[in-house]
């Protein structure tokens, strides 16, 4: 099965990245989407990060009525931070019967290079890439071995969805149902 791993702290996860996630499988050759809740990315401060399993929790509600989007908590065991490279080690060692690819925004493109070992993700692992505004040609020149989707270009952001609800605004319509009722249940984002 032809696995497409997408990572992120999902904190929150919202509307942007379910279309994202359900865009690539039923556009491309993936099969299923991984959400990979990460718990600490190299590059974000932990301290603004919700517990691990709270944003575990809304991944898994947010997806649950898409059977081939499928939240994964694989990098919660491994030591941290965690570093793609080293979870797509695990995961290959784990399920050998699977073909992994990663999934990631252009904006991460651009910062691949400041990755841990990101030749052998260029190398080794098919990589699909979503549209950000403004789309940059030079990053195809760049990156010819990449497979730049024509996905819908969503400009939501989970530190949108954080400050809005902080400042007492309405963001339902950029959440699942599922997740916003555990936020607001929760008194997620508050503070």
């Amino acid at each position: 099965m032809k696995i497409g791993l997408y990572f992120g702290t999902f904190n929150p996860i919202h509307a942007g990245h379910l279309i994202i996630a359900n865009h690539l499988v039923e556009h491309t050759s993936l099969d299923q989407v991984w959400m990979v809740v990460t718990p600490h990315s190299p590059f974000k401060k932990k301290s603004t990060l919700l517990d691990d399993y709270q944003r575990y929790e809304m991944v898994f509600l947010a997806t649950e009525d898409y059977p081939n989007i499928q939240p994964s908590d694989i990098e919660f065991k491994l030591s941290q931070p965690n570093y793609t490279v080293n979870t797509l080690a695990h995961l290959e060692e784990k399920f050998p019967q699977h073909e992994f690819s990663l999934i990631m925004g252009e904006d991460n493109l651009t910062s691949l290079h400041k990755w841990k070992n990101y030749e052998v993700l260029l190398e080794n692992y098919p990589i699909f890439v979503y549209p950000r505004i403004p789309h940059s040609e030079e990053m195809e020149a760049k990156y010819p071995q990449v497979n730049f989707v024509d996905a819908p270009i969503v400009e939501i952001s989970s530190t949108f969805i954080r400050q809005n609800i902080k400042d007492g605004k309405n963001v339902q319509p950029l959440l699942p149902a599922k997740v916003w009722s555990y936020i607001s249940h929760n008194l997620l984002y508050k503070k």
